[in-house]
C-alpha cells in the first residue's frame, strides 16, 4: 500500500471517528529478525506505524491531548516568567522548528498543568515536538496526531523502564529524551536507522535534574526545554551519520544501570501495536502536582456548600492522601514559607491550592502570581492544613497503572527494595505480592485520591472524598475527555474557534492545520 493511498484509507476510517479504525496494520504491529535490543524493536515499530493501524479512541484521546497543552502553553504564556522565557528564546511561533519545540515544552511544563501517563509528563515534549514540526513541515491533521501518539509510545515506555528509580513525576526529564526524538523523526516520516541512532545519540548523556534547583530557583522552566533540545540534536547528529549504542538502554554501562534501581527494559517493547499507553492519558484541570487535583476537587465541593469563608471560619482542614502526595509536600514543604515563595515548591504544595480553593472556589494559573499569591489569608488558611495518610488511598495507587502500580506488578518481587525505600515495610505489605498480567490499558485507572475534612470553629464539620482526580484516567475520564479539556482551553482564554473544531482534527489538511495552530497562539 503507499503511503498516500494508506493515509486516504486512514482518513476514512477516521472519518466522524468510525471505530473500524481499530483493526491494526499487521506490519506496523511485528518487527523483522534480527531486532535484538528493545530500543531497535521500538525504532522498527515507530518508524513504521501509520494512522489506520492507530486505534479512534486512542486518535481521540489524541486529539484531546493536543487541545489541552496548547491550554497549558497558553497558560505559561500567559505567567510573568512565560514572558520572560520567551524574551530569552522567542516565542513558540518561530521559524525554526527546533527552536520552536523547547519553547513549546517549556512554556507548557513548569506550572504542572501539563497532561501525565504511565508513565511520565509526556506531552511537554509528545505534544510540543510534534506541534512544531507538523507547523513547520506542513503536515495534516492525522499526521500530527499520529506523531503524538508515536511519542507518546516511545517516551512512556522508556519512561516506564525507569520508573522504579529515584527519579519520577517532572524530575524524570529523560521522558523528553524519548518524547522530543520520536516526536520529530514521525514527522519527518524518518527511517528505523534514524531513530535508533537519534536515541541512542540523545541517551548518551541523559539530564538528571538537581532537586534544590528543581524547587528553590526559575530553573524549573527547563526541565522540558533542555532535554528537547538535546534530543533536537541527537535528531541532528543521526542525520548527519552519527551513531548511537543499539542497547544503551540495558547493558551494564547504560541508562537503566544509571537511572533504574529495579530495571524493566522488558517495557521498553512490551505490546507494540497491542497495548496503548496512551490509553493512560490523566489530563490535568488544576495547576500543581502530584497529587493535588483530587484535594481542590474536594475543597471546590466543600465551598459550593458552604459558600465563601474566612480563615477564623476554621479551626482545621485535614487532607487525606496517599503517600505519594505526601512525599510531593514533603520535599515542597521547608521551601514554601508563604508570599515570595519559590515558584518550583510551591507548584507542589498541598495547603496553598487548598485554601485557595476553600476561599475562592477555584484554583487556577493566576494563583501562582501576584497579587493572588501574596493574599494573606490564604496564608493563614494554608497553616491550618495537615496532612495525613491514608493507607486504603495508597493501596488503591497502587492497584492503578500510573504512575507506579504497573511498574511494580512488571517487577514482581524485584520491586520490593524500590517500595521499601518509597515507603517502608508498610508499604512492601500494603501492596502485597503482584505480577505482571499483561492487561492492554484500554481500562486504565489512575487512582490519586484525598479526603479533605474541614472543620468549622462553630462545631460544623464537612468531608469530601474522590479517589480518581476530575481527568485522571478512569471511566468518567474515557466518556468525556473532550468536553473536559475544551473547558480547560477557554479557561485560559483559548479561542473559541479552536475549541470548537478540535474533532475534526484528523480531517484537517495542512493548510487548515496551520490556520488552526496559529489561531491558538496568536489571537
Amino acid at each position: 500500500m503507499t503511503a498516500v493511498l494508506a493515509e486516504s484509507v486512514a482518513r476514512a476510517l477516521c472519518d466522524d471517528w468510525a471505530e473500524q479504525a481499530e483493526a491494526s496494520s499487521p506490519s506496523a504491529a511485528r518487527h523483522p529478525a534480527g531486532t535484538d535490543t528493545p530500543l531497535r524493536e521500538l525504532s522498527h515499530w515507530a518508524a513504521t506505524l501509520r494512522p489506520q493501524a492507530v486505534p479512534c479512541r486512542v486518535l481521540k484521546l489524541a486529539a484531546s491531548q493536543v487541545l489541552s497543552q496548547i491550554a497549558s502553553i497558553r497558560a505559561g504564556l500567559q505567567h510573568p516568567l512565560g514572558r520572560k522565557l520567551v524574551a530569552a528564546f522567542g516565542h513558540p511561533m518561530q521559524r525554526d522548528p527546533r527552536q520552536a519545540a523547547g519553547v513549546f515544552a517549556a512554556l507548557g511544563s513548569w506550572l504542572n498543568l501539563d497532561d501525565t501517563a504511565y508513565a511520565g509528563h509526556l506531552s511537554n515534549s509528545t505534544v510540543a515536538v510534534p506541534l512544531a514540526f507538523a507547523y513547520a513541515r506542513r503536515l495534516d491533521g492525522l499526521s500530527l496526531l499520529t506523531s503524538v501518539v508515536v511519542a507518546n509510545e516511545c517516551a512512556a515506555r522508556i519512561t516506564a523502564s525507569a520508573t522504579l528509580g529515584p527519579l519520577r513525576g517532572q524530575s524524570a526529564v529523560h521522558t523528553h529524551l524519548a518524547g522530543a526524538v520520536a516526536g520529530r523523526l514521525h514527522a519527518d516520516r524518518a527511517s528505523a536507522s534514524l531513530y535508533e541512532n537519534a536515541f541512542g545519540l540523545a541517551f548518551a548523556m541523559p539530564n538528571w535534574p538537581l532537586m534544590r534547583a528543581f524547587l528553590a530557583s526559575d530553573a524549573r522552566l527547563f526541565n522540558t526545554f533542555t532535554p528537547v533540545r538535546t534530543a533536537m540534536d541527537a535528531c541532528d547528529a543521526a542525520y548527519a551519520g552519527l551513531r548511537g549504542a543499539p542497547d544503551i538502554m540495558e547493558h551494564s554501562d547504560g541508562f537503566l544501570a544509571r537511572f533504574a534501581t529495579v530495571p524493566l527494559p522488558q517495557a521498553v517493547a512490551k505490546g507494540l501495536g497491542r497495548r496503548w499507553h496512551t490509553d493512560t492519558l490523566s489530563f490535568k484541570m488544576h495547576p500543581g502536582g502530584p497529587g493535588i487535583d483530587a484535594a481542590v476537587d474536594c475543597a471546590q465541593e466543600i465551598h459550593r456548600e458552604l459558600g465563601p469563608l474566612r480563615p477564623q471560619d476554621v479551626a482545621e482542614v485535614v487532607v487525606e492522601a496517599s503517600l505519594y502526595t505526601l512525599f510531593a509536600g514533603q520535599r515542597a514543604a521547608a521551601y514554601v514559607t508563604g508570599p515570595g515563595s519559590p515558584l518550583g515548591a510551591l507548584v507542589l504544595d498541598v495547603p496553598y491550592p487548598v485554601a485557595t480553593t476553600l476561599l475562592t472556589g477555584e484554583f487556577s494559573v493566576d494563583d501562582f502570581s501576584s497579587p493572588a499569591v501574596d493574599d494573606l489569608d490564604r496564608w493563614a488558611l494554608a497553616k491550618r492544613i495537615r496532612l495525613e495518610h491514608d493507607t486504603e488511598m495508597t493501596r488503591e495507587l497502587f492497584l492503578s497503572d500510573a504512575p507506579f502500580g504497573e511498574a511494580v506488578r512488571e517487577a514482581g518481587e524485584l520491586a520490593v527494595p524500590w517500595l521499601r525505600g518509597f515507603g517502608g515495610d508498610e508499604l512492601v505489605d500494603l501492596v502485597g505480592s503482584v505480577r505482571a498480567d499483561n492487561r492492554d490499558f484500554s481500562r486504565s485507572t489512575k487512582a490519586t485520591g484525598a479526603r479533605v475534612t474541614v472543620r468549622l470553629t462553630d462545631g460544623r464539620t464537612i468531608s469530601r472524598t474522590r479517589l480518581i482526580p476530575i481527568g485522571a484516567a478512569g471511566p468518567e475520564t474515557r466518556h468525556s475527555h473532550a468536553d473536559l479539556v475544551r473547558e480547560k482551553f477557554l479557561s485560559v482564554g483559548g479561542p473559541q474557534e479552536v475549541a470548537d473544531t478540535v474533532d475534526r482534527l484528523h480531517r484537517m489538511r495542512p493548510s487548515a492545520v496551520r490556520r488552526w495552530v496559529e489561531t491558538a497562539f496568536l489571537d
